[in-house]
C-alpha cells in the first residue's frame, strides 16, 4: 500500500495545476489563471510500490460558476522516458526529494491500475490516509478483460475529456469536467459497458456525486 506523507511540496500540486490546466483542450475556463481548490479524489496503488498515483478533483472558482476537474497524476522519482508531453511539473518533496509529476492518462502505471479498477481487480484507496480503501468510489464492468499485459493503450485528449482506447475496440473515457448526476447511482449512457463514479466537495454548496469515467465497447 502507498504511504501518505505529511510534508511540504515545492511548488504545491495546486500551483503546478494552475499553470498546466489552461493548456488542456478540455479546460473550460477563461483567459485568466484558474483559482483552484482541492475538492476530493482517490489513489491507486502501484503493485511495485514505485509510482504514486492520485486521481485528484480540483475546483476552479475563477469564473461565474465553479467548475470541477478530474486530474489523474503520477509522481515519479525520475523522468518517464518518452513522456515529456505529459509532464505537469517537477516538485521537491520534503521526504522523498525531487518528484516528476505526470498526467496519469499518459503514464502506463496509472493506466494499468485504472483499467484494473474498472474490472474490479483493485480497489480505490483513500486520498489522505494510508492503507485505507475508499468505498465511496464505485465501479462496474461487463464483458471480457479490457487490456492485455502489453498495455497497448492510446490516450487522446479532446474538448470532451480523455479517451483511452485499447486494440479490442473498447474505450474508457475520462470525464475531465465533472458534472453532478441527477440520480444515485449515476445513470450510465446507453451502451456503456462499465463506469467509475465518485464524490467531490465544492468550495461552497452540497457534496456532489457523478461519473468519473465510462467504458464503451466497439467504438
Amino acid at each position: 500500500m502507498a504511504v501518505i506523507h505529511r510534508t511540504t511540496l515545492t511548488p504545491t500540486k495546486l500551483e503546478l495545476l494552475t499553470a498546466w490546466l489552461p493548456s488542456r483542450p478540455w479546460y473550460v475556463g477563461g483567459a485568466g489563471a484558474p483559482e483552484l481548490a482541492k475538492s476530493g479524489g482517490f489513489r491507486l496503488d502501484d503493485p511495485q510500490g514505485e509510482v504514486g498515483t492520485e486521481f485528484m478533483v480540483v475546483t476552479d472558482t475563477s469564473g461565474a460558476d465553479p467548475t470541477a476537474y478530474l486530474v489523474p497524476l503520477t509522481y515519479r522519482s525520475a523522468p518517464l522516458d518518452g513522456a515529456e508531453h505529459a509532464l505537469v511539473g517537477v516538485m521537491e518533496h520534503g521526504v522523498l526529494g525531487r518528484r516528476w509529476a505526470y498526467d496519469g492518462c499518459h503514464d502506463p502505471v496509472a493506466v494499468a491500475q485504472l483499467f484494473a479498477l474498472v474490472e474490479g481487480r483493485v480497489q480505490a484507496q483513500d486520498q489522505n490516509t494510508s492503507d485505507t480503501p475508499d468505498r465511496d468510489v464505485t465501479r462496474s464492468h461487463t464483458g471480457e478483460g479490457l487490456i492485455s499485459a502489453d498495455l497497448a493503450v492510446t490516450a487522446t485528449d479532446d474538448r470532451e475529456g480523455t479517451a483511452l482506447a485499447v486494440p479490442s475496440g473498447a474505450t474508457l473515457r475520462l470525464h475531465r469536467v465533472l458534472r453532478p448526476a441527477q440520480d444515485d447511482p449515476p445513470s450510465l449512457p446507453q451502451g456503456a459497458a462499465g463506469h467509475i463514479a465518485g464524490s467531490w466537495s465544492p468550495p461552497s454548496g452540497p457534496r456532489a456525486r457523478g461519473l468519473f469515467a465510462v467504458v464503451h465497447n466497439g467504438f
